[in-house]
Formats: structure tokens, C-alpha cells, sequence
């Protein structure tokens, strides 16, 4: 890889925004498995994520700091719509938070049902060169703007 100009614990890309670590395969039947980033620890599994599902979806990492122009809540709203009728997509950005985890972005599904639909088919996707991380987000939080809570 290196005459291609990867250096090690760099990301790939022009701004060296995507993978600075080879992804690894974690085995899940006879015949199957799913690829993984990194350590296999570090990943949310999908059943503790579905735990508590509430109709607001929060996606990060889809974008970096600097990164959201005007046209991605709309995109992002219209995407998702996929799932079930969104009511509202908000966009916040966090100062003096890793890059992965400053633009986060809030969608609340009118049903928890399409809201569930949206996390297991986004958490996980590769977005940009990015891996998006997709969880619930307390609605009363979201209903009062309060969008700055540690997940």
C-alpha cells in the first residue's frame, strides 16, 4: 500500500479522513461473518443499541467539523424518509470533542418503528469515507434542544 502513498496510522484519502486501521472479520456463523474496524470491543453491538428505542435517531461521524454545507439536512432528511415520515432533522455541531463526534445529527421519525428501521440499516454504513454510528436519543432531550449529552 505504501506505493500508493499510505503511510501507517494515517487515514486514507486526500485528508486523510478515512481508514488509518485495516478492518478485520469477525466471524458469525459456519459460513458468514461481518467486517469490523479496529477492535472488535470498541464496537457497539446492535442488540445493546436496540435496548431502548425512541422515535429521535442521532447519527455521527457522518460528516467531520466543518464539513455540513446547506444542502446536507435536506438531503439527509429526504434519505432517510426511506424509513418512515421524519418530522424534523437538526443538525448541531460540538466544539472540543474528537472529530468523529462533533457534527451530530438528529432525526425524529413520526414512529419508533421507522426510527428503529433507520438504525439498524445506518449504523454501521460507510458514508463519505466514513463509518456513521446510529443510535436513539431521549426525545424529551431532543424536544427541548438539549443535543449536547455524552452518548
Amino acid at each position: 500500500m505504501q506505493k500508493y502513498g499510505f503511510k501507517e496510522g494515517q487515514g486514507l484519502g486526500k485528508h486523510e479522513q478515512g481508514l488509518s486501521t485495516a478492518l478485520s472479520v469477525e466471524k458469525t456463523s459456519k459460513r458468514g461473518g461481518k467486517i469490523i474496524i479496529g477492535d472488535a470491543s470498541e464496537s457497539n453491538p446492535l442488540t445493546e443499541i436496540l435496548k431502548n428505542p425512541t422515535k429521535v435517531v442521532l447519527l455521527r461521524n457522518m460528516v467531520g467539523r466543518g464539513e455540513v454545507d446547506e444542502d446536507l439536512e435536506g438531503e439527509t432528511k429526504e434519505e432517510c424518509e426511506k424509513y418512515g415520515k421524519v418530522v424534523k432533522c437538526v443538525i448541531f455541531e460540538i466544539a472540543d470533542v474528537p472529530d468523529d463526534e462533533a457534527v451530530r445529527i438528529f432525526l425524529e421519525f413520526e414512529r419508533v418503528e421507522s426510527a428503529i428501521k433507520a438504525v439498524v440499516d445506518l449504523n454501521g454504513r460507510y458514508f463519505g469515507g466514513r463509518v456513521v454510528k446510529a443510535c436513539f436519543y431521549n426525545l424529551d432531550k431532543f424536544r427541548v434542544l438539549d443535543l449536547g449529552e455524552q452518548v
